[in-house]
């Protein structure tokens, strides 16, 4: 869920920042206060569109931070951290505009692209009003609700992957297919490649010895001379460094008896002698080792040209022709069998299809039924919500192929009014009606939507009375299984919220400012009294307000 909504130098907020909680939550404000520029900075948050205009007048740039409570979604943790964006239980969203329109996104910290960002939050919150954020306005998006609703996600995922399976199992036949019509012809080939690269006797990592190797008879001259020359500077030559060394150590040994401070020096000297004798001999060993050999030198300059010219021919390394060796060992096979393979993957792919046919009609029996109690159960819902003589609907259309969802795609339809036609519900809803069908969609089939925030803004439009309170008491509902913010102008659906926050403006050295305030106890009178009787509230208007507030807290189900 949201946690916490940080804004900054967003249009005419200076500085906002809000704690949300779970549940109800609503915002109320005087029309022109600020709450659908609140609205528009979530929006920013989900990947609208950035704007010049949303900078502050005057500012380098608008900041807007979002946090959300993960602990409940351990596999979009798990997915987030697979994309390096860390595995935390609070995950922080961020973005910053400049006055070009200019905009950088951050996720947990990390520099993001907005392909990222849009997936990710969709699945987070959504905003049903006027916005773009609509998981109902995306027609993909309406046979999982219908299958959520229907208990069937898990049988359409298990479908899902034996789909993915057979249409495998079919590239491979047909592969097989088209290997036997060129069978001959490519396995002449194959044979070809397969004796010319047997004959070459590659070994793992010979490139790499033999020039090394190569390298090494290429300076065997300066390294023998290298070699010898320390050999003879260290030890063999006349006055050689260790028989200097020697000398003066016996020296110091006996002046060692006069001054006994000399004794250590004398060891050490004699240690480092030990030491250059032993490299001395390693030296004259090396370089009696080392010895130019002309053919072995052609017998190196000779493979190694076998290899350029395998690794000209086949546009691989070595190592890469190594692998293809092993690859054209399994072609072979595959060719040599192809018969008795072809008819073994016929077996199993008729056999999967049989299950897959089976699968996909049960699916289409369940959702035909599942379509029919939904269209009920939300067009009861709507009734209640100002929308009595609208008919809803989830049209399913037969595929000419089974997909790999099932038989069938599908998509809602509206009637909005009595007489009318109904057409599909993301060409004709209004913003207002959207939150409505959302509504009546997550009462009807609160398991329908995964997702845990919804915002809805606009919900109220052209309501009020009897359907204002059943939008109230219905928002509270959803509220017990997601989170949810609305911004309302009526206070029979502000009565019915768990926290309460007011948008109010003001002005202040010139500047215009707006700020969100939490209300309680007799806060929240107050702000309900001005939403019942406008800018004059009265005691009458408070005690109206407390009484809607006591009715809709009588009117909440016990729990339990």
């Amino acid at each position: 869920m949201l946690t916490d909504l940080h804004i900054r130098h967003f249009a005419i907020i200076e500085r906002l920042h809000v704690s949300f909680r779970n549940g109800f939550n609503v915002l109320t404000g005087e029309t022109g206060a600020g709450k659908s520029i609140i609205i528009d900075a979530v929006a920013l948050i989900l990947g609208g569109r950035a704007s010049p205009d949303m900078v502050r007048t005057g500012e380098s740039e608008a900041i807007v931070e979002a946090v959300f409570d993960l602990s409940d979604k351990p596999l979009l943790r798990r997915e987030l951290a697979e994309s390096g964006f860390g595995d935390e239980e609070d995950l922080l969203v961020k973005r910053i505009v400049n006055p070009t329109g200019r905009n950088k996104i951050f996720i947990n910290g990390s520099l993001a692209k907005l392909s990222q960002l849009q997936p990710l939050t969709s699945r987070l919150m959504n905003i049903y009003g006027q916005h773009e954020h609509q998981s109902l306005q995306r027609v993909e998006h309406h046979l999982a609700m219908l299958d959520r609703f229907a208990g069937l996600s898990e049988e359409v995922a298990s479908y899902g992957r034996l789909f993915e399976q057979v249409q495998k199992q079919i590239a491979h036949l047909q592969a097989l297919e088209e290997a036997e019509q060129q069978r001959r012809e490519r396995l002449e080939h194959l044979e070809y490649q397969q004796r010319e690269l047997a004959a070459a006797s590659l070994r793992p990592g010979e490139e790499e010895e033999l020039l090394a190797e190569r390298r090494l008879m290429q300076n065997s001259e300066r390294l023998v001379r290298v070699a010898e020359r320390g050999y003879e500077t260290f030890y063999a030559s006349e006055g050689a460094i260790s028989e200097q060394l020697d000398t003066i150590a016996g020296e110091l040994e006996k002046l060692s008896e006069v001054d006994s401070f000399l004794t250590g020096p004398a060891e050490e000297l004699r240690s480092a002698l030990y030491v250059l004798e032993d490299v001395a001999f390693k030296l004259r060993e090396y370089a009696g080792r080392v010895a130019f050999d002309p053919g072995r030198q052609a017998e190196v300059e000779k493979r190694l040209d076998v290899i350029s010219g395998l690794k000209r021919k086949y546009g691989m390394s070595a190592g890469e022709i190594l692998d293809h060796a092993a690859t054209i060992e399994e072609q072979i096979d595959d060719l040599l069998h192809a018969d008795a393979r072809r008819e073994d993957l016929q077996k199993k792919l008729a056999v999967d299809q049989e299950a897959l046919r089976r699968k996909a009609q049960d699916i289409s029996t369940r959702r035909y039924e599942a379509a029919e109690r939904l269209r009920g159960a939300v067009e009861e819902q709507l009734a209640d919500l100002a929308m009595q003589r609208a008919t809803f609907e989830m049209r399913l259309f037969p595929l000419e192929e089974p997909g790999p969802l099932g038989m069938e795609r599908g998509e809602f339809y509206l009637a909005p009014n009595a007489g009318e036609t109904a057409k599909p519900l993301a060409w004709i809803a209004s913003g207002g009606e959207l939150s409505r069908i959302m509504l009546a969609l997550r009462r009807a089939a609160p398991g329908g939507d995964e997702i845990s925030t919804l915002i809805f803004d606009e919900v109220d439009a052209g309501v009020g009375g009897v359907a204002a309170s059943a939008i109230g008491a219905k928002l509270r509902d959803i509220a017990a299984q997601a989170q949810v913010l609305c911004v309302t102008h009526l206070p029979q659906v502000a009565a019915c919220a768990d926290h309460h926050y007011r948008v109010q403006k003001q002005e202040k050295d010139g500047r215009t400012f707006t700020e969100l305030i939490a209300l309680h106890g007799e806060q929240r009178v107050e702000e309900m009294a001005r939403m019942l009787g406008g800018a004059q509230v009265t005691e009458r208007t408070m005690e109206h307000a407390r009484e809607i507030i006591e009715q809709s807290v009588a009117a909440q189900p016990e729990e339990g």
